[in-house]
C-alpha cells in the first residue's frame, strides 16, 4: 500500500495545532460501564452512543480540541440521525482517532507486571479503521512501580510492542500515539517516578529507532512525573513541571513533534495546573499539550447523568474544561479561571 508522508504530516500538524489538545473518549465497554454506574446510568450501546454524541457535538469544542480518540464500537456507530460518528467529528472540525490495543494481561514469568495485547491481526484492523475515517491511533502500555518493578524485561517487552504498533500504523497511513504509562498507584516519591519514567522512555525510543519508526510522524503520550497517589509528600505544579521536563529532555528526541500527556488519575484542576506549569517556563523542544480522558469528561458526565434534558449543561462543562486546558497549553491558565 502506498502511503503519503504528506498525509501523515498534515495529521500531525492538525493534532498539534497551537492551544489544542486531544480528547480521549476511548474507554472500553467495561471502563465506561464503571463511569456510568457512578452517575446511575445503565451502560448499553445506545446510552454509550448518546453520551459520546453529546461530547462530539459540543459547540465550539474544536477551538480547544484537535482530535478525539475513539473505541472500536464508537468508530462504527452513527448518531441519532444516521451520521457516522467519525463524520460528525469531521464536520465539527476535529480528527477521529482509534484505540487499537486489546488491553493488558499478566506478563508471564514476571509477577505483577503487565503486557499489552493486540498485535495479532493489527495490520488488517488498521486498514479497516482508516477506511472508517480514523487518521491516528493509540496504544497504551502500563508499568507499575513496586518492589523490583518494573523490571528491565517488563519495560523492554512493552517497548517492543509499542514500537511494532507504531511501525504498523505508519505503514497503514495512521499517525501513532505512543503511550507508555508509569502508573501513579503506590507510595513512591517523585524522584522514584522520575527515575522509572526516564528508564521507560529511554527503552521506548531505542525500540522505536530499532523498528524504523519516523519520529516526526508520531506523538508521545506519557505520564507526568508525579509522586505516587499514596505518597505522603505530594508535589506542587512547578515541582512536577521541573521533574517532568528534565526527564523528557533527557529521553525524548526533538524530532518528536508533540507530547500530549495523559492525566493518569490526577484531579481535573491538578492536571491542568501541572500542564500550565510546563508551558509557562519558556519554549520546549516539542509541542506540550494534553490527551485527557477522565480529566476532561468528569464534570460533563456528572452533569449529564443519562438525561437528554441535561445535554446543554453537560456540553458547557466539557467546553469549560477544554478551554482551561487550552489555556494551560498556552501557559496562560490560572487557578482563578476555575471559578
Amino acid at each position: 500500500m502506498s502511503i503519503s508522508v504528506r498525509d501523515l504530516e498534515n495529521t500531525v500538524a492538525e493534532l498539534i495545532a497551537p492551544g489544542k489538545g486531544i480528547l480521549a473518549a476511548d474507554e472500553s465497554v467495561g471502563t465506561i460501564e464503571k463511569r456510568f454506574k457512578a452517575v446511575n446510568v445503565v451502560s448499553t450501546q445506545e446510552s454509550r452512543r448518546d453520551y459520546r454524541e453529546l461530547l462530539f457535538s459540543t459547540p465550539g469544542l474544536s477551538d480547544f480540541v484537535s482530535g478525539v480518540i475513539l473505541f472500536d464500537e464508537t468508530l462504527k456507530q452513527k448518531n441519532t440521525v444516521g451520521v457516522p460518528l467519525p463524520d460528525l467529528l469531521k464536520t465539527q472540525g476535529m480528527i477521529a482517532g482509534i484505540k487499537v490495543d486489546m488491553g493488558t494481561v499478566a506478563l508471564p514469568g514476571f509477577a505483577g507486571e503487565k503486557i499489552t495485547e493486540g498485535l495479532d491481526g493489527l495490520s488488517k484492523r488498521l486498514t479497516e479503521y482508516k477506511q472508517l475515517g480514523a487518521r491516528f491511533a493509540k496504544w497504551r502500555a502500563v508499568l507499575t512501580i513496586d518492589a523490583g518493578m518494573p523490571s528491565a524485561q517488563g519495560i523492554a517487552a512493552n517497548a517492543y510492542v509499542l514500537a511494532r504498533y507504531a511501525a504498523l500504523c505508519q505503514e497503514a497511513g495512521l499517525v501513532p500515539i505512543v503511550e507508555p504509562e508509569v502508573l501513579m498507584d503506590g507510595d513512591h516519591t517523585i524522584e522514584t517516578c522520575a527515575s522509572v519514567t526516564e528508564r521507560v522512555l529511554h527503552t521506548v525510543f531505542h525500540a522505536l529507532h530499532a523498528q524504523r519508526v519516523a519520529l516526526e510522524l508520531m506523538i508521545l503520550k506519557p505520564n507526568m512525573v508525579v509522586p505516587g497517589s499514596m505518597c505522603k509528600e505530594q508535589a506542587s505544579p512547578p515541582q512536577v513541571a521541573q521533574a517532568t521536563l528534565t526527564c523528557l529532555r533527557r529521553t525524548v528526541p526533538a524530532a518528536v513533534p508533540g507530547i500530549n500527556f495523559l492525566s493518569g488519575g490526577q484531579t481535573d484542576a491538578a492536571a491542568t495546573a501541572n500542564l500550565n506549569a510546563m508551558n509557562s517556563q519558556g519554549k520546549n523542544p516539542w509541542n506540550v499539550s494534553f490527551s485527557y480522558g477522565r480529566a476532561l469528561q468528569a464534570a460533563a458526565i456528572q452533569a449529564w447523568g443519562g438525561e437528554a434534558a441535561h445535554k446543554e449543561v453537560a456540553q458547557q462543562a466539557l467546553y469549560q474544561r477544554a478551554r482551561l486546558n487550552s489555556a494551560a497549553v498556552l501557559g496562560t491558565y490560572s487557578a482563578d479561571m476555575e471559578k
